[in-house]
């Protein structure tokens, strides 16, 4: 193995942090927050982190904790089983209308995006009426979701059947990619929207509160956690695992759906091969490493076992890549779930203008209105740089570069 593939973070009283961070700046607050978890007793081994690290509510987002006992809510998040699901169609860039707006319009009238946040007014980001596909996907989902409701009564009045199929705000997206051989691709972005936010919520609360006595000890509040055994913990392991499920089926109706608007506006009929996964990277799952069942958080991370299919989308306006997992061992089989922030939404705000917005998307069919400042590229950490740190997880199938993108 090359000694120079990851740094190594070692502190007094705490699991080592192997991090694939060469050429990508790790901000220090990050590195305080990765080294609060590392000393947690029960990390398996050590943490592992990716080159997309930035400081994360509860956990850092690109890190891979792998705990034995015990589950750390906070550190799977709110936005649980957010990942990606991407499609390779046989349009190639020529299929496609000279004028990309039409499409863009036609994939934001299939798709409920955005938020609406006036109590009076329909939420614009919900279904009023889910339409037939939405309520076959959420039928595979109602009889396990009735198991949570009937322990936690609280979790009925979220968005859950009304948010099947819908796209979210923040750094969601539904894209329409060329590859390096002009072949037309549909990836996007999204998770448990609203109920999955409500477990999370829900569960980070009933962590801290079982601890209470023992708050002083934790390096953090966002560290709270359930021991393996505990009827929460066996609770929130099932939560968690029909949030991912409902994030998985969500994906699932959205590119059905886009796939559709897409053939509306195309004459040609096309095929859909399906070359990458609907993959997580906001979960947790049991796994095997180094000989020992464990429990993998990966927060802003995706698994790349040897052979496995995953995407790492860049930021509106730079490329993303269709990737096939190395298997490496050290990093859990993981790897990195995007370019990663370098500011904080606020910075970026506050940094720069719609005209900087619309420079850096020039190439592309999208908003370039003051809303969505925070997502500019110029956000993110460069993408090329990202991928070269983690040269050793995963190697490069396809590059894709965006044509449309749709934010909420």
């Amino acid at each position: 193995m090359q000694h120079n593939e990851f740094q190594l973070l070692a502190a007094e009283n705490s699991a080592p942090i192997k991090m694939w961070t060469h050429g990508v700046s790790v901000e220090p607050e990050a590195r305080e927050q990765l080294l609060n978890t590392a000393k947690m007793p029960f990390i398996f081994k050590h943490l592992a982190v990716m080159p997309d690290v930035h400081l994360g509510k509860g956990s850092t987002i690109g890190s891979v904790i792998p705990t034995k006992g015990a589950i750390i809510p906070a550190a799977v998040g709110v936005d649980i089983g957010c990942g990606m699901i991407a499609v390779r169609t046989s349009l190639a860039a020529g299929d496609l209308p000279d004028n990309l707006r039409g499409l863009r319009s036609a994939i934001e009238q299939a798709v409920p995006h955005g938020r609406t946040n006036t109590r009076s007014r329909r939420d614009k980001g919900a279904w009023s009426t889910p339409p037939e596909e939405v309520n076959g996907h959420w039928s595979q989902l109602a009889p396990r979701f009735k198991r949570l409701t009937d322990k936690y009564p609280k979790l009925l009045k979220t968005n859950n059947h009304q948010h099947l199929g819908t796209l979210g705000t923040g750094n969601h997206f539904i894209e329409i990619c060329l590859d390096e051989q002009q072949r037309v691709w549909v990836m996007l972005h999204s998770g448990s929207r609203g109920v999955g936010n409500a477990i999370g919520n829900l569960f980070i609360a009933l962590a801290q509160k079982d601890m209470q006595q023992h708050m002083a000890n934790l390096p953090d509040k966002n560290l709270a956690y359930f021991r393996a055994g505990s009827q929460h913990y066996d609770d929130y392991i099932e939560a968690v695992e029909w949030a991912q499920d409902f994030a998985r089926h969500n994906r699932e109706v959205m590119m059905s759906r886009v796939l559709t608007a897409l053939s509306r506006i195309v004459s040609k009929p096309f095929m859909t091969q399906q070359e990458a996964v609907n993959c997580h990277h906001n979960y947790v799952q049991q796994e095997t490493h180094f000989g020992e069942e464990v429990l993998v958080t990966r927060k802003g991370a995706v698994s790349a076992q040897k052979g496995q299919m995953g995407i790492i989308p860049g930021s509106m306006g730079a490329k993303s890549f269709i990737v096939r997992g190395l298997g490496n061992a050290q990093s859990f089989c993981s790897c990195s779930h995007g370019a990663g922030r370098a500011m904080s939404r606020t910075a970026a705000k506050n940094r720069f203008t719609v005209e900087d917005q619309i420079r850096a998307t020039a190439h592309v069919e999208c908003r370039k209105d003051s809303e969505v400042i925070d997502e500019i590229p110029m956000a993110y950490k460069d993408i090329d740089a990202v991928m070269a740190a983690q040269s050793s997880l995963v190697e490069i199938v396809h590059t894709l570069r965006q044509v449309v993108c749709v934010k909420g």
